[in-house]
């Protein structure tokens, strides 16, 4: 876990009677890297890394000197190897971690090897939430019902999840109906200063984690740097390999003043992401500081935080204060740990308090906590705040630009109608604003109101109360409000993420019917951090975001054409108009209901058996072995063959491309929504033929999400995005191909499958900013799978790029003004890469023959995109996780 320490820096730290070793930036400044006490906080963190990880290889002196010119130039282009201390998992993206785990076990069996030795190198936590959908709402056994829907959809990968529990050594599984993996790590899993040992010395170290989920962030709020990456580059960590990336930019953000009377941290974060988004923080820190911290809450940092994807940042970060250390304390943290971070931080210079110097950032931003407003998002994006004055006026506008039918449909079996603007979804629901005990006691104050004064949601509304965490139940029915909700309608429905990534359920029949047959716009509001059109419910066309408190009030009124600050919500039960400010709780009501039923007690029984899981968890029966039990008639999990006929070592690998057919043509900005699949699987899709072959009725499908278990699944739904233009089969838009020998247009799944048994390799041909977008591990292995050798593109995204070296491909770049233009490529071309067989060097040069139909040839230069020595070793391998296999059999 540590490096050589060139510079000197191992220091001791005595806290509490124990001993500590550490790596002292303080030490390292006074061995030349020279002052950087205002360097950014976040900086500090990844400084520190280097620090312990220096070893003349994959981090040199060099790269710790870096940071030092950092603060001088205020920006980096400097590529640094930077090591996470854990991993953190959710369900839909755990699978195929686990799964190939396991593949690396039977790997291990096949060459004579010990499966014993493939474990996890980094701790690993996988949280089961993303698998629970509201089916049932609106009575006291929704809760239950849809617990039994969840594991009766998902018996398959729970049983396999439930073997890797008790298989794999330093990975730990949060059973289904526990919470949200943001809230638990925030709430129990993140200590801010980790500690391990390094021979019979512990040394501590800050907390840092990369995690399967973009909300990864949330735990920023608690000074614990992280955020959300893809598969592959969470297993590389996971297997103990460093996370490449830039030095970062950090953009300042400075707060001041204290939120007013009545606003909520929900009206603060939309206003943050309002203002980041427009400022452009991509691929940037952002790090908040002033005096305005003084006057948030963790519960309200943690929400600031949460929502860094959503004004595009990698993170936004909050220091180590005295409020760190009461959250710490009061959620149940060890009372050890406790001090030691609060000795670590002093010590690093990683402490703030109101002496603390501002830290320089690339660039800064200010806002006045007195300014905020009440606001929601929508009914898109959720940059797009409006304040809730205007929301009804807003709503008027998007009905007119989205197309609003004006009709009014009656519901059978009803006495109402449906029309546009109608809310039909209100779910209290995602990790965003769950973790926050302000603005749930503030929801079921309302409700506890609104109950007093007669009213209750409208009947065409879908309550839900999906919290992050067990603890919101308890404190909810401490104060007297679970019940006052239950009433309003907001009955548990699971701890989960559901509606906000669109797990929402169906909706009422006779309520999806009237939709449907008015094509009606109606609406969904919810306390979440996404609202993107489609991604709620198919039939929703418009989306708010908005604190739980309004999400309760917009069930009450029922419409998004009602303006909340100056109409009623409806009529009380002693006929008279009701309004919003008569059922807003103030400051102090809130306050005095947390402080009332909030307890340090509720963090410590809840987490005490986290792992244990509900009596359907502990039920399945899964036997204890090294190596799992493939089920050959599985559609959810399935044995990839990434490591058939491997042997413990390899000689040379590298090989010359020779003869390769062009399988995909693409033009600029393919990103990886366009490769890797996702969403819904179509009946006549190659994934649904394969689905239907193995006796799976089409309702049954459920998401490609559900099946990245399955590389059969995945591989035919690789390439299939229905946007996906292929100009090498005549600009076809989906996943098409021509396989060139017969002329015939087909799918890309069976044109690969056509020229892999004939034994003819592929390449990909594509224009600028190749694999753009979201770091998605499949858009890699189903590159892989498809029997695709070479990338060769006039530029690449960073990760994904790394992400084809990770698994065998060969990434190359044009050279020389070259494109797929210039060369005249229609995709009728052979192609011949020559000069790798004797071996690679990072970013050398590679001859590339395009054979053209016409029998013309030409020669190009093109550069390869394998960059460092670390990738160099991956790719001669076959692949990062053939390299880390090899590497655990020598070392047992």
């Amino acid at each position: 876990m540590t490096g050589t320490d060139t510079l000197k820096t191992r220091r001791t730290l005595v806290v509490d009677g124990d001993e500590y070793e550490y790596y002292s930036i303080e030490a390292a400044q006074k061995a030349g890297l020279g002052d950087v006490s205002r360097l950014p906080m976040s900086l500090k963190v990844l400084l520190e890394n280097l620090l312990r990880y220096e070893d003349g290889r994959t981090v040199t002196v060099d790269d710790v000197m870096a940071m030092g010119a950092w603060l001088k130039e205020r920006k980096s282009t400097r590529e640094i190897a930077y090591r996470p201390a854990r991993v953190l998992m959710q369900d839909f993206t755990g699978v195929p971690a686990v799964v190939d785990l396991a593949a690396m076990r039977d790997a291990v069996a096949a060459m004579g090897g010990d499966p014993r030795t493939i474990n996890p190198l980094s701790p690993v936590d996988l949280v089961i939430d993303h698998s629970v959908m509201v089916d049932n709402f609106g009575t006291m056994t929704s809760f239950e019902e849809n617990v039994d829907h969840e594991f009766q959809r998902n018996g398959e990968r729970y049983a396999f999840l439930r073997w890797g529990q008790k298989a794999f050594d330093n990975f730990r599984v949060v059973p289904p109906g526990t919470g949200i993996c943001h809230q638990v790590n925030l709430e129990y899993l993140s200590q801010v200063v980790w500690t391990g040992k390094d021979g019979n010395r512990t040394v501590a170290y800050p907390d840092t984690l990369v995690g399967t989920d973009s909300h990864t962030t949330m735990v920023n709020g608690l000074a614990v740097l992280g955020w959300g990456v893809g598969g592959i580059e969470a297993e590389a960590a996971m297997l103990g390999q460093p996370v490449s990336m830039l030095i970062p930019e950090v953009v300042g953000f400075k707060l001041t003043g204290k939120l007013r009377e009545g606003m909520t941290a929900t009206d603060l974060v939309l206003t943050i992401t309002q203002m980041l988004r427009a400022r452009g923080v991509v691929g940037k820190f952002v790090e908040f500081y002033g005096p305005g911290l003084d006057n948030l809450s963790l519960a309200d940092r943690a929400t600031i935080a949460n929502m860094a994807p959503e004004y595009g940042a990698t993170c936004g970060f909050f220091p180590i204060d005295k409020e760190a250390l009461r959250y710490l304390a009061f959620t149940g943290r060890d009372d050890k740990r406790v001090k030691l971070v609060e000795a670590y931080a002093k010590a690093q210079g990683m402490w703030r308090d109101e002496k603390s110097p501002d830290p320089v950032f690339t660039d800064s931003m200010e806002l006045d906590l007195d300014t905020v407003q009440p606001s929601l998002a929508g009914p898109k994006r959720p940059q797009d705040r409006v304040l809730l004055s205007d929301a009804a006026a807003s709503f008027g506008k998007a009905m007119a630009e989205i197309g609003a039918s004006g009709k009014q449909v009656p519901v059978k079996g009803a006495d109402y109608k449906l029309e546009d603007g109608r809310v039909v979804i209100a779910a209290i629901t995602s990790c965003t604003n769950t973790s926050n005990p302000s603005v749930l006691i503030a929801a079921g104050l309302v409700a506890q109101k609104a109950l007093a004064k007669g009213l209750k949601a409208k009947p065409w509304v879908k309550t839900s109360l999906a919290p992050g965490s067990q603890v919101v139940t308890d404190y909810l029915e401490a104060a007297g409000l679970q019940k006052s909700l239950d009433q309003v309608g907001f009955n548990l429905v699971g701890y989960g993420c559901t509606t906000c990534i669109g797990n929402s359920g169906p909706l009422p029949e006779p309520i999806a019917n009237a939709v449907d047959e008015g094509d009606l716009l109606v609406c969904s509001v919810l306390s979440g951090n996404r609202n993107f059109e489609g991604r709620v419910h198919p039939q929703v066309k418009a989306n708010y975001l908005a604190s739980p408190p309004l999400v309760v009030a917009y069930a009450l009124a029922g419409t998004m054409k009602l303006d909340l600050t100056t109409e009623p919500l409806g009529t009380g039960s002693d006929g008279k108009p009701v309004y919003l400010k008569d059922i807003w709780p103030s400051n102090k009501e809130i306050q005095d209901a947390m402080e009332k039923s909030l307890t340090a007690e509720m963090f410590k029984r809840r987490y005490a058996n986290v792992f244990q899981g509900p009596e359907q968890w502990q039920a399945i029966d899964t036997p204890e072995s090294l190596t799992y039990s493939w089920d050959d008639r599985s559609t959810y999990v399935k044995n990839p063959p990434y490591f058939k006929g491997m042997s413990k070592t390899v000689e040379g690998g590298f090989s010359n491309v020779s003869g390769a057919r062009v399988l995909a043509l693409l033009g600029d900005s393919i990103t990886t929504d366009h490769i890797s699949p996702a969403g819904s699987i179509k009946k006549d899709s190659p994934g649904g033929s394969y689905l239907m072959e193995h006796g799976v009725p089409p309702a049954e499908f459920n998401s490609y999400g559900a099946r990245r278990g399955n590389h059969e699944v995945m591989m035919r739904g690789t390439f299939a995005n229905i946007r996906l233009k292929n100009e090498a089969a005549g600009n076809t838009q989906g996943g098409f191909a021509k396989y060139v020998p017969s002329g015939e247009v087909m799918s890309i799944y069976d044109a690969s499958m056509k020229y892999q048994a004939e034994g003819t390799p592929l390449v990909v041909v594509a224009g600028k900013e190749y694999g753009t977008g979201s770091s998605r591990d499949w858009a890699a292995k189903g590159t892989n799978l498809l029997g695709i050798k070479a990338v060769l593109a006039e530029s690449f995204e960073r990760i994904h790029r790394s992400n084809l070296v990770g698994m065998g491909v060969l990434p190359l770049q044009f050279k020389d003004g070259d494109t797929r233009k210039t060369l005249g490529l229609t995709g009728d071309e052979i192609i011949d890469i020559s000069g790798i067989g004797t071996g690679i060097s990072p970013r050398m040069d590679v001859p590339v023959t395009i054979r053209y139909a016409d029998g013309r040839t030409k020669q190009i230069t093109a550069l390869c995109r394998i960059d460092t020595a670390d990738e160099v070793e991956y790719f001669r391998n076959g692949g990062i996780l053939h390299y880390v296999l090899r590497n655990m059999v020598k070392a047992a």
